[in-house]
């Protein structure tokens, strides 16, 4: 397994550009298996979890050409239906958490799929019942294959559409649900859907492709089925999840940089709850200066009790950049409980915060009360174990801080997120090798 090698203390100025959109990423390239045209996709991040779902279909038939960094055709005319059926399939979807994100488009279009357990990061049980759930109103069977350890679904024909509920608004869940729909019968109404960026990003590409989807960009979808999409092109937003990631890399470091073009629109709450950890950015055109600050304090609520920063649906906070926001808050001026709802293991890696001198509180899996420093007191240097993508990254922005030399470990997990993170960031004078 490869590392970092990190050399805390230094400060970090210039600019920096953002990626695009991991999830976004994982969503609009497995739409492609919709249509038997081709379909460009621009601002793609190569990245370790990006690049296996390409290989994934490359192993199904999808032809893919490589025009330039980031920039892709494919053309799903030629998919080996026989290939998705086989048990080297299902495991290799298995192994990565991105491929349920090819279930609805072929449930969808070619009327089989598997549902593998999926896998991922280790933050807690990832529930796939919305997912299963949608499938089998849309009219699929499903049948549980004990052996391969998945869900087999099928359909006798087009699926039909029809109005859903949604237990809870699942962004990947909502995904899918609209993949597997466009092309079936009917119409489609999926209530309590996930709005995130990403989603609003997926059906506006498949109305481009010929689909009839309204209501996007809120939480009631209608899908009206056709029958068949084209090909087109699509551009990819910026990573909101790296833009949060460098303001608090900056935040922690006392650092000044200016990320560049973010689609501000698109961040939602991310700016305004950085400002209540004291943060000080400004949006310059569709750029985020953060200046250098002495102090970070935390705001309290009007009545004076304790700011809470927790995860919730959009255009709530989203869940991925609350480890960030945790490891900034230690060495603001204050206090601040986070509450992580989704995932129950999300929060557990802040036991390596506490060894490098942090004042947290974890109060169950789920709460952490962090007593920030106000930099009078530097983390020190440690060793480290990356968990998943998000405590990695976490890690990695305290390593950057801390008095002395860290190690991480397992960093493909970081990997997984972010592309060649260590040079971008030794572009504005960090001091991260990779071992």
């Amino acid at each position: 397994m490869a590392k970092f090698i990190i050399e805390g203390g230094h400060r970090l100025s210039g600019e920096i550009v953002p990626q695009g959109a991991k999830n976004e990423a994982l969503e609009v390239i497995s739409a492609v298996l919709l249509s038997a045209e081709p379909v460009t996709i621009s601002n793609i991040p190569e990245i370790l979890d990006v690049k296996n779902l390409i290989e994934l279909l490359k192993g199904m038939g999808v032809k893919v050409v490589r025009h330039e960094k980031g920039t892709y055709t494919f053309q799903a005319d030629e998919v080996d239906t026989d290939y998705i059926e086989t048990e080297e399939f299902v495991q290799k979807c298995a192994r990565l958490r991105g491929s349920v994100m090819v279930v609805g488009p072929l449930l969808g279009r070619f009327g089989h799929a598997w549902f593998a357990k999926p896998g991922g990061d280790k933050i807690g049980r990832r529930r796939v019942d919305t997912h299963l759930d949608g499938m089998v109103k849309l009219g699929a069977k499903m049948d549980y294959d004990g052996t391969r350890r998945a869900f087999h679904l099928t359909s006798d024909g087009r699926l039909t559409g029809r109005y859903m509920l949604l237990d809870e608004a699942s962004v990947t869940g909502t995904a899918n649900i609209v993949m597997a729909a466009v092309l079936a019968r009917g119409t489609t109404t999926i209530y309590n859907a996930a709005c995130e960026p990403y989603v609003q990003q997926l059906c506006r590409m498949l109305n481009k492709m010929g689909a009839f989807i309204d209501g996007v960009g809120s939480n009631l979808l209608r899908v009206h089925g056709v029958e068949a999409l084209h090909g087109t092109s699509h551009r990819i937003l910026p990573d909101m999840i790296e833009v949060g990631s460098f303001i608090g890399m900056a935040a922690l470091n006392q650092s000044e940089i200016t990320i560049k073009d973010v689609n501000y629109r698109e961040l939602g709450i991310i700016p305004d709850q950085f400002r209540r950890l004291g943060v000080q950015l400004e949006q310059r055109g569709d750029d985020i200066y953060v200046p250098a600050q002495d102090c970070y304090e935390i705001d309290s609520f009007l009545d004076g009790s304790i700011m809470t920063i927790a995860d919730a649906p959009w255009p709530g906070l989203t869940p991925d950049l609350l480890s960030v926001m945790l490891v900034v808050a230690t060495q603001c001026k204050g206090s601040v409980l986070i509450h992580q709802k989704m995932f129950e293991s999300r929060l557990f890696f802040v036991d390596k915060l506490i060894d490098m001198g942090a004042q947290i509180i974890l109060c169950d899996p789920h709460r952490a009360v962090v007593i920030g420093h106000d930099h009078r007191i530097t983390l020190k240097a440690s060793r480290m174990v990356s968990p998943d993508i998000r405590a990695g990254i976490a890690m990695l922005i305290a390593a950057m801080s801390a008095r002395g030399t860290s190690t991480i470990e397992n960093i493909e997990q970081i990997d997984r997120g972010y592309e060649n993170i260590e040079g971008r960031l030794n572009a504005l004078g960090a001091k991260i090798t990779r071992e």
